[in-house]
């Protein structure tokens, strides 16, 4: 029987998380539906809008996505550190970008006077909203609900969008985070829909690779910070440039379905990862398949499962390609 949410997040071993997200009609979430000949390509950009919109309310950082014809993949990581810094009004007003909020809070927000007798009710919605805007589960229902709806209408249907809740797994360590990330972002490339990564539309590393043209980096992406880490207190600790070159390299090997090699100089994340080149080539290519729940080396998954008291630890036997045999 799959466990609650709350007994799979465990922000004492990572805060981030794989999560994917299922459409249950036979009608695509984008691109063409060979039943009605109907495309939906224009709901891509409903995605990735309404995601990028909630990096500015959420104290979640989104690392890579790729919106597919059928369903979603993100990796998110939970910024504790930010939302606990927060003011309660910064709180409030944050909240209030996605939601109404009560008459209580609106009267806080605008800067009036809150009678004593509702200031206990008042920090109740404070610490209500502090929590949840650094919940995985209230992102995605702020991320899947607008989408379904939109959905519903333009079919002129009612009932369920989204497979049942979404599917999310923990992302133990720095090699896990990256696999899943590349796998995420390849997605295009294995499908047979994209050529080059960017050429991938609709993707986390598309949106990398624009603003790398440029010398920059997304804004509402989580940063590469590379050798900067000492000086930021965010971000993935390895230098963008080599992250690109060893994914689209990976991506050419994918395309072309056949062995190939990793050159030399994009390898450099797989050495300090230790992680064999053939291993990524496999993590890559079949990252869903060999994890289904929380992805690491074997000391971290037994960590993280003495934490949340599991006891069956049947998806071990995957994390040997996550390190050097």
């Amino acid at each position: 029987m799959p466990r609650p949410r709350s007994t799979q997040i465990s922000l004492e071993d990572t805060p981030y998380y794989h999560c994917c997200s299922r459409v249950v009609r036979r009608a695509h979430l984008c691109g063409d539906d060979k039943y009605t000949g109907k495309n939906y390509d224009h709901r891509r950009g409903w995605v990735e809008t309404q995601l990028l919109k909630l990096t500015e309310v959420f104290a979640i950082d989104v690392a890579a996505y790729a919106v597919m014809s059928n369903h979603l993949h993100l990796v998110l990581y939970i910024d504790l550190e930010t939302v606990n810094t927060w003011s309660d009004r910064e709180v409030v007003e944050q909240w209030h970008k996605c939601f109404k909020g009560t008459e209580i809070t609106q009267k806080f927000a605008k800067g009036e006077v809150v009678d004593e007798y509702q200031v206990a009710k008042l920090k109740h919605f404070i610490a209500t909203y502090r929590s949840r805007l650094s919940d995985i589960s209230w992102f995605m229902r702020c991320l899947n609900e607008p989408i379904a709806r939109k959905a519903n209408d333009e079919d002129n249907c009612t009932g369920h969008f989204w497979e049942g809740r979404f599917k999310s797994q923990a992302l133990l360590d720095e090699a896990a985070v990256l696999a899943c990330m590349a796998y995420v972002e390849l997605n295009p490339i294995r499908a047979k829909v994209a050529q080059t990564p960017e050429n991938s539309d609709y993707t986390s590393l598309q949106l990398r690779v624009k603003a790398a043209l440029k010398g920059k980096q997304p804004i509402k992406l989580l940063p590469f910070i590379g050798n900067e880490h000492e000086h930021q207190t965010k971000g993935i600790n390895f230098d963008l440039k080599d992250y690109l070159e060893l994914v689209d390299e990976t991506g050419r090997i994918l395309r072309d379905d056949k062995r190939g090699a990793i050159s030399v100089n994009a390898a450099r994340i797989l050495t300090r990862l230790n992680i064999p080149s053939d291993n990524w080539i496999k993590l890559t290519a079949d990252f869903g398949k060999l994890f289904h729940g929380p992805v690491g080396t074997l000391q971290e998954l037994t960590s993280y499962c003495e934490h949340l008291e599991k006891r069956r630890r049947h998806f071990s036997q995957c994390c040997q390609y996550l390190q050097a045999s």
